[in-house]
């Protein structure tokens, strides 16, 4: 059952996932700020090769590179069985950090986008995987609830 539920979602793509994961593609930069980082949006998404995960040495690829994959649906911590419980915290509880919304090349294939809309996308660009300097409410935000299925 799982299985299918990845396989239903391998076009449904998670906007904060790791790198390491299969079919992982690049589609930010980090750029901003140490205090107030931003996601700088490639205008066409690349694979996640060895190659570019080497050249992020010796920083890890997720300091520099925002991601995204296949949704793992009941596989992610973050979905409760329906939908994306971070895509939910980010789109309620972030401020909003553009006034437009992102040029994002993944935008029609993202959970968030499907699942939470504008409201998501105007908080995306602050979203940064591995932040060693995150505020309290971005720790908030990425806390983890465990639920079984």
């Amino acid at each position: 059952m799982i299985e299918e539920d990845v396989a239903a979602n391998k076009s449904t793509l998670c906007p904060s996932a790791r790198p390491e994961l299969e079919d992982s593609i690049v589609f930010g930069l980090i750029s901003g700020t140490v205090t107030e980082p931003r996601v700088a949006y490639l205008k066409q998404p690349l694979p996640v090769t060895d190659e570019l995960l080497e050249k992020a040495s010796p920083v890890t690829p997720t300091e520099i590179f925002r991601t995204a994959a296949p949704c793992a649906t009941k596989k992610c911590q973050h979905f409760d069985g329906q939908n994306c419980r971070l895509a939910t915290r980010v789109a309620e509880k972030l401020p909003t950090v553009v006034t437009e919304l992102p040029a994002c090349s993944i935008r029609r294939d993202c959970r968030w986008w499907q699942q939470e809309g504008k409201a998501a996308c105007m908080r995306c660009p602050q979203i940064i995987t591995d932040n060693y300097n995150s505020s309290e409410l971005m720790q908030e935000v990425a806390l983890t609830e465990v639920t079984s299925f």
